[in-house]
């Protein structure tokens, strides 16, 4: 059971729920850099005033000794501590880390699916290859639940029908090939702020994973979820297009992070309280919601007392990597998914870039329970 610390962290009790000890911490720590946002977002983020640009993290490239490549259908390990820039082709698609720095369109991509929680929100059991972003995880809203779908290629269940530019344009857009609105639980608000490289790269390696045939689930709304018009009302109160352009009174790893965070990463997505119609509320960005991803409060992620005022950089890079607080215990929840197979892939300059970013906040005071 997730449950949210005194300095607003989240963390995991109960039955099941892993307890941290001096000497589990200590292990963790010895651990080093080789260690281990739900998509979710059911509005539009307000475009800031200044956005910055992505900035490509260089990355010295390390290799690590592949595990035996899991056949589809086969056990997989939860995570694969994998280095950056280790060969593509001696390893399973779905085991790739991904290079930001590659010179393969593929190892970026990969790169950026995982930074984007891409694993996370649209496999239902990221331990299980066989379902390797074919859909089907439930992500509950104050609307009701909604389905992922399939992202592989396969050309009738999938996306293996769709061009680069129907892929950019649901990006973008938030629209279907035929020109269909998507629910905003597909965080094309966040997304829509990417670079042109980034969605190609993605849409490179959206393209090279194995095809699986599996039909999406129908969500399970409440009624006025379902009518049509009502996306299209929505799509023009609350969501614009914006794209990231760096900000020149910062340097080039806050605006790294920045990408990251708001982009990428959209941490915002789900960090920020919303309006009745699911909206983000413009003075509460980052500042937590009791009303999160999966159903479970999302802590204040600024460096408000009752947020995260008391830790360092070094802090969050270790929880980002870790998924382990300055008190010693653990991330619980989807937030653990989000580690477990997002944001512990990411390079240490990334992290980094991102924890810098975020302890630029300005505070917000604002309690999570």
């Amino acid at each position: 059971m997730r449950t949210t610390g005194t300095d607003g962290s989240p963390r995991r009790r109960g039955g099941g729920g892993l307890r941290a000890t001096p000497l589990l911490a200590v292990g963790v720590l010895l651990l080093g850099s080789g260690g281990a946002f739900l998509l979710s977002g059911w509005g539009a983020p307000v475009p800031p005033a200044t956005t910055p640009a992505a900035t490509a993290a260089t990355t010295p490239a390390a290799t690590a000794a592949a595990p035996p490549a899991t056949p589809p259908g086969g056990a997989a390990p939860e995570r694969a501590f994998l280095g950056h820039g280790a060969a593509r082709d001696t390893l399973p698609v779905w085991e790739l880390r991904g290079d930001p720095s590659s010179d393969d369109a593929v190892e970026r991509g990969a790169y950026l699916a995982r930074a984007g929680n891409c694993v996370v929100c649209h496999t239902e059991d990221p331990a299980e290859p066989a379902g390797f972003l074919s859909g089907g995880k439930e992500v509950p809203s104050p609307f009701g639940a909604f389905h992922s779908t399939n992202i592989t290629p396969d050309p009738e269940t999938g996306i293996g029908g769709w061009s680069e530019a129907d892929f950019v344009r649901s990006m973008r857009e938030g629209r279907s090939p035929d020109g269909s609105h998507f629910y905003p639980a597909f965080p094309y608000t966040a997304f829509t702020g990417m670079t042109d490289g980034d969605l190609s790269d993605l849409y490179a390696f959206l393209q090279a994973v194995p095809a699986v045939r599996q039909e999406n689930r129908p969500h399970d709304l409440r009624w006025f979820a379902t009518l049509g018009p009502g996306l299209a009302a929505w799509k023009t109160l609350n969501f614009r297009e914006w794209r990231f352009e760096a900000d020149p009174q910062r340097d080039e790893e806050w605006n790294r992070g920045a990408y990251l965070s708001q982009a990428v990463a959209h941490c915002v997505e789900c960090h920020s309280s919303r309006t009745r119609t699911g909206a983000i509320v413009a003075n509460r960005r980052y500042a937590g919601t009791s009303e999160g991803p999966d159903g479970q409060p999302s802590p204040n992620i600024t460096p408000d007392e009752t947020g995260i005022a008391g830790w360092s950089q070094r802090h969050l890079e270790r929880y980002l990597e870790f998924g382990m607080t300055p008190e010693g215990d653990f991330a619980g929840g989807s937030m653990a998914e989000v580690i477990n197979h997002g944001t512990g892939y990411l390079t240490p300059e990334d992290r980094r870039a991102i924890a810098v970013y975020i302890l630029s906040l300005a505070p917000i005071r604002n309690r999570v329970d």
